[in-house]
């Protein structure tokens, strides 16, 4: 055998890939013992960096994955800047009420003049928003009882089991109770009625969603608040509303704008929003907002005085980055109520074009629209396997994969867990022109899968019932599980094998 030797401990290599550290490999889990040149640091996680997908064709997410250039260089000349400092960078707290501003007038708060003060904070994202709504609710809760000389143990929050994972989080990690309305067959949205009827002394909050992950469809929120009206004034309650519009507190305001469910409503206490989803900025931005002062305990706020000047604290958190802030001030600045109207309104043509080819497949039998669609919904498509077919839709998300496209299959929420679902999020960049390219690959993966061998179909399908495995070859069970928790029985996962839908 031939060994060929290198003399990489004799010189210095002027090229990335003519380095000792491209030879040898570079450190997985524990740092090296010497510094790396930058441009091999820079080109070698580039490398790693190539298997993720492209955000572009990740049909999956609602998270934003296009920005104006200009927007991004303002974001990157932020990168320096710790935002939670307001002594030494006064722009970007300002930056920050001009936007809470502007999001909270766009939601109806009730502000008595064109000047006044809106209640509202950036987060990091749409889950620290819920955790801190669901924090003031139950103090708010608590300080009520106590006045009253009543107990204060066993608080829950009313809503439906199709909520993203991270109320499952806020109740498990404030000690909330969940009761929850649950999903049938054909009513994949909350019967107001039997929500309401969840609702007891104990009830902190009521949660409305504004588009779910599974089916992007608008909970009736009005008509949950009118018969939380009336349970009120009969058992003398003064239980009030969360609405959770994470995914469509920047669309439904644009494409449905006579639909009413903000602070219009006068038990609406508190609304969640993400930045980074149809508010159009890149991923890490999310916005909590209340009704006014009164739904904010002091108990819930901070006063700090160690970086300069007394500045209140109403996060979980304390330094971050005001990257994203900036972004979200560009896009509602740049943008303006048309451009935020016409980009939604091009998502949801888009979206209804899409529905439109899907259910045309097939001579119209292979697949059944779920999402409504045409503004009532979410612009995304929502779609199952209306036929008996050897092949499932995880085929059909497993064989778009190798054309370049990240499309979910998963299943409904608890007590519908046996339906399985594919779900295209329609966002501003996935234009008419890619859609239509989208929907000749899925023509030719139904082709494909229509006429594969039956070992090819069932491989390539999960076929058990969902939270089991499956084809140990699929995609979905291929990757490495390392999940210290994976046999978990106390959420909504363990107990009914919910699936939470990629947001």
């Amino acid at each position: 055998m031939h060994t060929v030797k290198t003399s990489h401990d004799n010189q210095v290599s002027t090229t990335v890939y003519g380095s000792r550290a491209a030879a040898t490999g570079i450190p997985r889990f524990e740092m090296g013992e010497e510094e790396m040149d930058p441009r091999l640091a820079q080109r070698f996680i580039k490398d790693e960096l190539l298997m993720n997908g492209l955000p572009a064709l990740n049909l999956a997410s609602f998270v934003t994955t296009y920005m104006e250039p200009e927007c991004e260089q303002l974001m990157a000349d932020a990168l320096p800047i710790n935002f939670i400092d307001v002594e030494e960078y006064p722009a970007m707290g300002e930056i920050e009420a001009r936007s809470v501003a502007m999001i909270a007038r766009l939601f109806h708060a009730p502000l008595d003049n064109p000047e006044a003060e809106a209640c509202g904070v950036s987060t990091v994202g749409s889950s620290e928003a819920i955790i801190l709504a669901v924090l003031t609710a139950k103090r708010r809760w608590k300080e009520k009882r106590m006045a009253a000389g009543k107990s204060t143990e066993n608080p829950n929050i009313v809503m439906s089991a199709a909520v993203q994972v991270c109320w499952e989080k806020a109740a498990r990690y404030l000690e909330v109770e969940e009761k929850y309305w649950f999903c049938s067959p054909g009513k994949y949205l909350a019967d107001p009625q039997e929500l309401v009827d969840l609702v007891d002394e104990n009830t902190i909050m009521v949660v409305g969603i504004l588009g779910t992950t599974y089916t992007g469809g608008y909970e009736p929120i009005k008509g949950i608040h009118d018969l939380l009206v009336e349970k009120n004034k009969k058992d003398n309650l003064d239980v009030t509303i969360h609405v959770d519009a994470a995914s469509g507190g920047f669309v439904a305001p644009f494409v449905n704008p006579d639909l009413v469910w903000d602070f219009q409503l006068p038990l609406v206490a508190s609304i969640n929003t993400s930045g980074h989803k149809y508010g159009l900025t890149y991923a890490g931005v999310g916005w909590a907002f209340w009704r006014d002062k009164s739904y904010i305990p002091e108990h819930c706020v901070f006063t700090v005085n160690y970086l300069g000047s007394p500045q209140a604290s109403l996060t979980l958190n304390f330094s971050k980055s005001g990257v994203q802030v900036v972004g979200q001030y560009y896009q509602l600045l740049r943008l303006g109520k048309s451009g935020y109207r016409a980009i939604m309104q091009n998502a949801t043509a888009t979206s209804d074009y899409l529905a439109d080819e899907v259910a045309k497949m097939g001579d119209g039998k292979l697949f059944h629209i779920i999402s409504a669609g045409h503004g009532e919904s979410l612009p995304l498509v929502a779609w199952q396997i209306a036929e008996d077919k050897p092949y499932d839709e995880f085929a059909i998300a497993a064989h778009l994969r190798q054309r370049g496209w990240i499309v979910p299959a998963y299943t409904m929420a608890p007590h519908t867990e046996k339906m399985k679902l594919l779900r295209v999020v329609v966002r501003e960049d996935f234009s008419r022109s890619r859609c239509e390219t989208f929907v000749r690959d899925l023509k030719e993966t139904v082709h494909y899968l229509e006429n594969a061998p039956a070992e090819v179909q069932k491989h390539m399908s999960k076929t058990q019932a969902a939270g089991d495995e499956g084809s140990k070859h699929h995609p979905v069970n291929t990757s490495k599980k390392t999940a210290v928790h994976a046999n978990e029985k106390h959420s909504l996962r363990g107990k009914h094998g919910k699936t939470h839908a990629v947001c």
